[in-house]
């Protein structure tokens, strides 16, 4: 675990059902863990005790249960994500543009799927963290690959890319990954350039 920013800290845990690793964060500020799943080191490496779990998307209910359990705190998620989960997960649901901490407002993305969400993080310059539309495994942004991007994936990306470009309209300059690592530092600027003309795919950027 480390801090990226002050009051703002990553670990990467291997998913076993996926088979990659996987990122959680823990914003210190604002009380929440964002789609955790639990550190190597335990429960016991986070700096602090979260009041909230918040999920980026259903799909992300990774080791909620467990933080939820361990701290008593409730877990979080969109309208449309607890729908997803059903029974599966006991969730307290927001909307879009909600606060959902203090700092924290969440965003409807919707084009991957009904869940794809996103929240504006008002730590250090500002930060997005993104579900499962954007991927940083290498230095590159990317989208996953076609095959993982349901029956139109050029039309899924280029919902995500015009989702992407509305986001320009907040103040941030981090973007934090479900999936691969943070980019702290110029997030903004790499959002734009792969949002309007991204880079190592003819047409849509970078796949993983």
């Amino acid at each position: 675990m480390r801090e990226v920013l002050p009051g703002l800290f990553h670990w990467a845990t291997f998913h076993e059902q996926i088979g990659v690793q996987v990122s959680s964060y823990y914003v210190e500020p604002a009380g929440i863990v964002i789609d955790p799943k639990v550190p190597e080191e335990g429960l016991e490496a986070l700096p602090g005790e979260p009041h909230q779990v918040v999920l980026t998307s259903g799909h992300h209910h990774r080791d909620a249960q467990r933080f939820a359990e361990a701290f008593d705190i409730p877990i979080r998620a969109s309208h449309e994500a607890a729908e997803r989960l059903g029974d599966a997960l006991a969730v307290e649901p927001f909307g879009d543009h909600d606060e959902v901490a203090p700092g924290v407002t969440s965003i409807h993305i919707g084009k991957l799927s009904a869940d794809e969400g996103a929240l504006h993080i008002a730590v250090g310059e500002g930060a997005i963290a993104f579900a499962d539309g954007l991927n940083r495994y290498g230095e590159a942004l990317a989208f996953f690959p076609d095959e993982l991007l349901g029956d139109h994936p050029d039309r899924v990306k280029d919902g995500l890319k015009q989702a992407f470009l509305g986001l320009l309209t907040r103040d941030f300059d981090h973007l934090l990954f479900a999936h691969g690592e943070p980019l702290i530092g110029g997030g903004k600027a790499a959002l734009r350039d792969f949002a309007t003309s991204p880079v190592g795919h003819e047409d849509f950027g970078q796949a993983l």
